[in-house]
């Protein structure tokens, strides 16, 4: 299952740093000890998901760092401050009031400014949580954040099915060339349809996992506690390859980051889609299967 020549593909993890917890990477993706983590991930991944900057937006002189630890063909996707997308979520962690202003989206571009300069900046990602509905409200809010951050490669997170009920959610996003992420976790009745239409020519996919059980009442961790066996890689290995008939720049992102799940299942999708895995510059291995 190849894919075309003119598709850039990068495959990677949400996250990279998992460093305490049960869910930990140490020992399971990272050795133990001290090591910088960024520089070993990208010995095996070309792309990750920056996660941390949906609390905060990172310190630019982090960023500038992050984009210096990387080989030349990394690229970095940066998750959007939830003041943009979960402004009840923002208030109830910070008791700050949650009205965007101006000194908030020049805040945001600063702090990612470094890795834009440096050709590191593969894509923003807004994620909205699986309450917004498309509504008068939700429709207000999406439209702000594509006029906003359009000017970005922008990939769009909508969980809720009143939008992939509504053909009129892929028109927006079609014309003004919004990538509608598409997601796989578990299945409910408010859910968005299984595979939504491709809306630009670059495409986005996160993979959360199927744990349907602790979906709700698990924590952040043991709700991403779920190995994807090799049927169901086969199946997302299918939806990335029809998604390249008309993307151009696709990326694809492993969430179910229980003990290193993440970094596994992104091999398993790299070999299933016969891509080579990347060569070390230093005697590492790739992430390997275990015991737990």
């Amino acid at each position: 299952m190849e894919i075309p020549d003119t598709t850039r593909l990068y495959i990677g993890t949400s996250g990279w740093s998992y460093p305490r917890g049960e869910g930990t990477w140490a020992g399971y993706f990272y050795p133990r000890g001290k090591i910088d983590e960024l520089s070993y991930y990208s010995q095996f991944f070309n792309t990750v998901e920056i996660n941390s900057s949906f609390y905060r937006p990172p310190n630019p002189g982090y960023a500038h760092n992050w984009a210096r630890k990387v080989p030349a063909d990394f690229l970095f996707t940066v998750k959007l401050w939830q003041k943009f997308t979960h402004p009840k979520m923002y208030q109830q962690s910070t008791g700050q009031d949650a009205a965007i202003s101006r000194e908030d989206v020049e805040l945001f571009q600063r702090s990612i400014e470094p890795l834009a300069s440096n050709g590191k900046l593969g894509a923003l990602l807004a994620q909205f949580p699986s309450s917004f509905k498309n509504n008068g409200e939700g429709r207000q809010i999406l439209k702000a954040v594509i006029k906003t951050f359009g000017h970005y490669n922008l990939a769009v997170e909508l969980r809720h099915r009143s939008w992939s009920d509504d053909d009129n959610t892929a028109r927006l996003l079609s014309e003004n060339q919004i990538s509608w992420v598409q997601i796989d976790e578990p299945k409910f009745g408010t859910s968005v349809a299984r595979e939504i239409p491709v809306t630009s020519d670059m495409s986005y996919f996160r993979f959360h996992g199927r744990n349907a059980e602790m979906w709700w009442k698990g924590n952040s961790e043991t709700r991403y506690k779920y190995l994807y066996s090799q049927p169901e890689i086969d199946d997302l290995a299918g939806q990335v390859k029809r998604a390249t008939e008309k993307a151009r720049l696709m990326f694809a992102f492993f969430n179910n980051h229980w003990q290193a799940y993440a970094p596994r299942n992104a091999v398993d999708l790299m070999r299933t889609l016969q891509i080579p895995l990347k060569e070390p510059s230093v005697q590492e291995s790739p992430p390997q299967e275990d015991d737990s």
